[in-house]
C-alpha cells in the first residue's frame, strides 16, 4: 500500500486540466433567460395531439432534455387543462379530436393562450380539410401564436412561447 501511495505522489496528476466553461451565451440560454424573466416560473402547458404524425411531439419532448431545459426556465407540462395557462396543439384537427380539443380549451381558466405547433396545426399541412380532418387548429378554437415547420425545431417552439408574451395582459 505504501508503495502505491508513494508512486502516486511521485507521478503526480496525469489527467488533463478541467475545461474552462464557455462564457458566451447561446441562443438557447438567451431564450431560456427571457422566458424565465417573462413568465417568472409560472407557465403551465397542456399539450393536445389533435392528429399529428408525432414528428412535432419528438421536438416537444426534446424541450425537456438537459440541453434546452424548459423546466429550468420555469415552464412545465401539466395533465389537466384546469391547471394550464397555455394550450399547445399539434397536428391537423381530426374529426375524432374536434370535440376533445374544444372541451379542453373550454376547461382552461382565463386568461388562456393557444400555440399551434407545426405546419399541420398552422394551416392543415398536407392534409388540409377533408373527410377525416377539420384542417388547422384556428378553424376550431382561437389561436394566439403559430410555430411553423415540419417539424419545428425546439428553439422555434421556445420562440413561439415568447411570441405569446405579446398577447399576455399587463
Amino acid at each position: 500500500m505504501f508503495d502505491i501511495l508513494s508512486r502516486i505522489r511521485r507521478t503526480g496528476r496525469l489527467s488533463e486540466p478541467y475545461p474552462v466553461p464557455d462564457t458566451g451565451e447561446t441562443a438557447s440560454t438567451a431564450i431560456q433567460r427571457e422566458l424565465h424573466a417573462v413568465f417568472g416560473r409560472a407557465l403551465c402547458i397542456r399539450h393536445v395531439d389533435a392528429g399529428s404524425c408525432n414528428g412535432c411531439e419528438l421536438e416537444i419532448h426534446a424541450l425537456s432534455n438537459a440541453y434546452y431545459n424548459l423546466q429550468g426556465a420555469g415552464i412545465r407540462f401539466v395533465a389537466s387543462p384546469r391547471h394550464a395557462d397555455l394550450l399547445l396543439v399539434t397536428g391537423p384537427v381530426s374529426v375524432n379530436m374536434e370535440d376533445a380539443l374544444r372541451q379542453t380549451y373550454e376547461a382552461m381558466p382565463d386568461p388562456k393562450w393557444v400555440l399551434a405547433v407545426g405546419d399541420c396545426a398552422a394551416c392543415g399541412g398536407l392534409f388540409g380539410a377533408n373527410y377525416a380532418t377539420r384542417g388547422p387548429v384556428s378553424a376550431i378554437i382561437p389561436v394566439d401564436a403559430v410555430v411553423t415547420g415540419c417539424p419545428p425545431e425546439p428553439l422555434a417552439i421556445m420562440r413561439g412561447l415568447l411570441q405569446i408574451t405579446s398577447k399576455r395582459p399587463a
